[in-house]
């Protein structure tokens, strides 16, 4: 650049020549003139500077001292370069055309410009220009320009501020490893995932890695989490104990298969239950006499049917006892009549039976009934009247002696031969007879 500022020089002090003069008017090319462009306009066209350098005048000034004579412009500052050439430039804070003029510029730094600007190009300019990202807001501050981000945006405020998003707060995560981060009323909540445990701000763990990790009666299951042994049981089977965390099973009562995978019932109905058992309750064959009888009965299946009785030389309740026979059990129950008793007996042949006999004071057929009689002592009837059989009645009938009176007194019978005969009144009276006394002196 310093090199071209010379040739500038050189340019302008020769501008006047006739040959370039002469070169222009005819529209001719200089033959000792170069050309270059050093600026385009928007519209394409483009504006060149035309050097001429004369060959006795270079070689002239070869041997002259490059930058005295002040060949630069105001305020320049003048250099030789390689060969005593002078080189022209505007010093720093400066700015212009080194060969004729160079301005002081609005500042050299920072501190020449007020808080809110900044020193860029020897100029005072706002330091917000571009220098924030999409959407952000700038503050120039202390000649820097400070960006951030809107209430309510968040981002890179200097690349682009968005709105918002309560879920970034989660990214990243500012939980422990085997958690997961949820926003909860604006807030981002830590919790440890399915199947972990412990702090979700520093980590969750499995529940268990081993059943030593569980309590005696759990055991850990293949997602690592602690479980009831007893869950080891299969269908329908029931867990006895847990050893060593694993589960102790078996079948209930009456059913079959295996604890470990299914337990199901002996029977579904009637039809699957062998002859022994016939009945199906409750998913159990059973025989239906069993419990249905009293001790010592006989009991006989009618179908299903229990059908109870005692052995034939035992009596008594077949449903609550049978016990052997005793000869009070003739009378049990009472095969006799109304208002009669039952006493063991014989019959003809020796056979032992019941034997009914009508209640005291009661007469009748004591196989269907007995009625009560009209009396049961004297004293319930008249003086001239005995109770006899059960009725009052004279008690004089037959018995005295043929001839003999009778006179039924207190309830008895009073007998008197008659005057003239002698006798037991209740045997016979016979006529009397004398008989002469012989006297003895």
């Amino acid at each position: 650049m310093q090199q071209l500022l010379v040739v500038a020089l050189v340019a302008v002090a020769i501008a006047s020549l006739p040959q370039l003069a002469a070169g222009k008017k005819l529209g001719k090319r200089c033959v000792n003139c170069t050309y270059r462009t050093y600026y385009t306009y928007g519209d394409g066209r483009s504006l060149q500077r035309v050097v001429y350098r004369d060959p006795v005048y270079t070689r002239a000034q070869s041997y002259a001292s490059g930058c005295s004579g002040s060949p630069c412009g105001v305020n320049a500052v003048c250099q030789e370069a390689s060969g005593g050439r002078p080189v022209c430039s505007c010093p720093p804070g400066f700015s212009g055309n080194p060969l004729t003029h160079c301005n002081r510029g609005e500042c050299l730094d920072n501190v020449d410009c007020r808080d809110n600007l900044q020193c860029k190009d020897n100029r005072c300019v706002n330091p917000c220009v571009g220098a924030c990202g999409i959407g952000s807001n700038c503050d120039a501050r202390n000649h820097v320009a400070v960006c951030s981000c809107p209430a309510g945006y968040n981002g890179d405020p200097y690349h682009a501020c968005h709105l918002n998003d309560p879920e970034e707060q989660c990214h990243p995560s500012p939980c422990g490893v085997n958690t997961k981060c949820e926003i909860i009323n604006g807030v981002p909540t830590c919790s440890c995932v399915h199947g972990y445990v412990g702090n979700p701000l520093s980590g969750c763990r499995h529940e268990c890695d081993h059943d030593g990790d569980c309590s005696s009666r759990d055991m850990c299951s293949s997602n690592f989490k602690c479980v009831p042994a007893c869950g080891q049981c299969g269908t329908g089977a029931t867990c006895r104990t847990v050893s060593n965390h694993r589960a102790v099973c078996e079948c209930p009562k009456g059913y079959i298969g295996s604890p470990y995978t299914e337990c199901r019932p002996e029977c579904y109905g009637d039809a699957d239950c062998p002859a022994g058992r016939p009945a199906c309750f409750y998913g159990i064959c059973k025989n239906t006499c069993e419990g249905a009888c009293g001790i010592g009965a006989d009991c006989n299946l009618r179908g299903l049917t229990p059908v109870c009785s005692c052995p034939r030389d035992m009596t008594g309740d077949p449903f609550v006892r049978c016990r052997p026979f005793t000869k009070e059990d003739l009378c049990d129950p009472n095969p006799c009549g109304t208002n009669a008793i039952c006493v063991p007996g014989h019959d003809n042949t020796g056979r032992e039976r019941p034997v009914c006999n009508c209640l005291p004071g009661h007469t009748g057929n004591p196989l269907s009934h007995c009625t009560r009689g009209e009396c049961l002592s004297n004293n319930e009837c008249p003086d001239h009247r005995a109770c006899i059989n059960y009725q009052c009645i004279d008690p004089c009938i037959g018995k005295c002696a043929t001839g003999a009176s009778c006179e039924p007194k207190a309830h008895l019978a009073v007998c008197r031969c008659p005057q003239g005969q002698s006798g037991d009144a209740l045997v016979s009276c016979r006529q009397t007879r004398t008989f002469p006394v012989a006297k003895y002196h």
